[in-house]
């Protein structure tokens, strides 16, 4: 029996035959969700691996996010939800086993494997955002977001994937990458950058779209003082200087 069910059976949960709710325990009292957005569709049942990689999908069908996928079952994992590319938020890391082996499975499966480094305690250069917009768009359909544990920075560049998909109408949706449940996002102190940095980019750009605002106007410095004046000098540790 799948984990999931395992966990309602053991709560009196039954899954309803709809996408409306579930039926409790022998009262059936129907337990109505909150309907999804019509472009997010129902959600299926998720299985162990789904759970223990922390996956989850940004926009159906465009990017989903995840964990590290450790335990030797990438290529399984990958190939069940149709994954075309891989964008790796931990940046090249050739002297570390992982990365080999990720590319190498994705080089196995035709997927394609692009690199652009982001920390979740440092401010972001210019050359690094622009990189993972260019990863965005270079990336084929579906491709997946990942980092080490999917919870910071890959909420983080789920977040600016959901404006740029949708534009700056999106920004509720993109803010919601940052919950903690089912996302897992639990931020420090240090990593608290990583939301306001949504609402600096709005107010900066003044409705330009946010990749055009990335590679012609953000700068790193005006972003930290931007955070220093509301008092959030503790929200980042350092800063990534252009080169």
């Amino acid at each position: 029996m799948p984990l999931q069910k395992i966990w309602y059976r053991s709560r009196g949960l039954v899954p309803a035959q709809t996408a409306a709710g579930y039926v409790q325990g022998r009262h059936w009292r129907k337990l109505v969700a909150k309907p999804l957005p019509p472009q997010y569709g129902a959600r299926p049942m998720r299985c162990l691996t789904d759970i223990l990689y922390n996956f989850h999908w940004v926009v159906p069908g465009q990017a989903a996010r995840a964990a590290q996928a450790w335990g030797g079952r990438l290529g399984p994992f990958l190939h069940r939800h149709g994954i075309r590319g891989v964008i790796n938020l931990r940046g090249p890391n050739p002297h570390w086993r992982w990365w080999h082996y990720e590319r190498r499975i994705c080089a196995r499966a035709g997927i394609m494997h692009l690199d652009a480094m982001l920390s979740s305690k440092n401010l972001p250069s210019r050359a690094m955002l622009t990189r993972l917009f260019e990863a965005f768009d270079q990336a084929p359909r579906p491709f997946l977001l990942k980092c080490s544990g999917g919870q910071d920075r890959t909420s983080f560049a789920a977040a600016l994937f959901i404006i740029h998909h949708e534009g700056w109408q999106g920004e509720a949706a993109a803010l919601a990458q940052f919950a903690g449940w089912p996302y897992l996002h639990m931020p420090k102190s240090y990593q608290r950058w990583l939301r306001l940095f949504i609402p600096y980019a709005r107010d900066a750009a003044h409705g330009v779209p946010l990749a055009r605002f990335i590679q012609q106007d953000y700068d790193v410095a005006a972003f930290q003082a931007w955070l220093d004046a509301r008092g959030e000098t503790a929200a980042y540790r350092n800063v990534y200087r252009e080169a």
